[in-house]
């Protein structure tokens, strides 16, 4: 255990919040995309689309980098069951808090926006069991997938600074892009070669809500919480990720014209989802490297605006998703033009946000439960009189 704090990485801060944040405009573009959603706009933009595509293709990927390192930032600093009482409490009560309180009145909106009302007793017991767990975990999975890579890193970030104790730093002393670039290509394939064998084996396995997100998800993400944990080791490997490389730029934008060619041309019959695992984990690399060295270069500051925007984006990222609903079930179909009815829904659904974040704030009820810490009173000094 180290109780000195380590240094604040404030571009870090600031890039986590503004990836929470990009899941406002992601779903609301969603709306006007011609991916199908809960919500379509009558006609699909292809702006929209390709915008809604780019943020898909990498922000969760370099979300768990950065969670992975700071949660190794604080397994140095806590006990070993104090840090994942902590981890998990942080990230598992405010989801537990946002089930019965934003997406089961989202499904609820949902069922007679889309009018399944009158067809869910039809359903079987089963049926209703995976639409649940899907509609309810929905925009909260990755909370649920931190809760379980913290559980998982009890053991292995134990073990990581066993490793480090032995001094056994050589392998990634020497690292470079491109053998990270090939690590992670082998990991894409690997977990391409599992979601195939399960589709094999027992297709409809894939199709279970709890089996997706605990498991999938899980194994899928954890590479990249593993490699944000190495991160902070090792700093080799975060000059890597936060010094500007040309190479990963220009592999970006192949990477992501990969995605979209897949997207246009693949069919979920065949391999598509195999080949969108292995693009988007090597993708994911390199947007690594590009927006860690952008963020550094330009969001390595200390601001009380940006500081106000890191705490409030979990909350915010909580409630945007039954508003951006509630716009697109209700408001998107007074609005013939999809981009102003996108920048409409981006002021309506901040807006309204930002006022139950202020609202919450002087609850202190609400408060704990939507960021999982404690609420501590400030204690008065006593001042003794003689």
């Amino acid at each position: 255990m180290n109780k000195v704090p380590a240094q604040r990485e404030y571009f870090l801060d600031s890039i986590r919040a503004w990836l929470m944040l990009l899941g406002i405009p992601f779903h609301i573009s969603l709306i006007y995309s011609s991916h199908t959603w809960h919500v379509n706009s009558a006609e699909s933009s292809w702006w929209l689309t390709l915008f809604n595509d780019f943020i898909h293709a990498f922000r969760m990927q370099v979300f768990f980098v950065i969670s992975g390192y700071f949660s190794y930032m604080l397994f140095l600093r806590y006990p070993l069951k104090k840090w994942w009482k902590v981890r998990v409490e942080r990230v598992g009560i405010p989801m537990l808090t946002a089930i019965p309180l934003l997406t089961l009145p989202q499904f609820i909106m949902l069922q007679y926006v889309k009018g399944k009302t009158e067809t869910w007793h039809t359903l079987s017991l089963y049926e209703k069991y995976n639409t649940l767990v899907w509609e309810l975990i929905s925009h909260l999975w990755f909370l649920l997938v931190l809760v379980i890579l913290t559980t998982v890193g009890l053991g292995l970030f134990s073990l990581l600074r066993k490793r480090l104790a032995q001094q056994r730093a050589a392998f990634f002393a020497h690292m470079t892009m491109g053998k990270l670039t090939i690590i992670f290509l082998l990991l894409g394939i690997a977990y391409a070669c599992i979601r195939r064998t399960l589709l094999i084996v027992y297709s409809p396995i894939l199709s279970d809500g709890l089996f997706n997100f605990v498991v999938m998800q899980t194994l899928f993400y954890i590479p990249f919480f593993v490699f944000g944990a190495l991160a902070f080791i090792y700093p080799r490997l975060k000059d890597l990720f936060t010094t500007p490389s040309p190479w990963c730029l220009a592999g970006a934008v192949v990477g992501f014209a990969a995605y979209l060619l897949n997207q246009r041309y693949g069919s979920g019959d065949a391999w598509m989802y195999e080949t969108e695992s292995v693009i988007t984990m090597v993708f994911g690399l390199w947007m690594v490297n590009v927006v860690f060295s952008f963020g550094h270069r330009l969001l390595n500051f200390q601001s009380a605006r940006v500081t106000y925007f890191v705490n409030a984006s979990l909350f915010i990222y909580l409630v945007h998703h039954p508003l951006t609903l509630f716009y697109g079930a209700w408001i998107t179909p007074q609005i013939s033009s999809n981009t102003l009815g996108f920048f409409t829904g981006l002021i309506f659904v901040v807006g309204c946000a930002l006022v139950l974040y202020e609202i919450h704030l002087r609850i202190p009820l609400l408060r704990f439960l939507f960021s999982g810490k404690p609420q501590v009173k400030a204690e008065k000094t006593a001042v003794s009189v003689k």
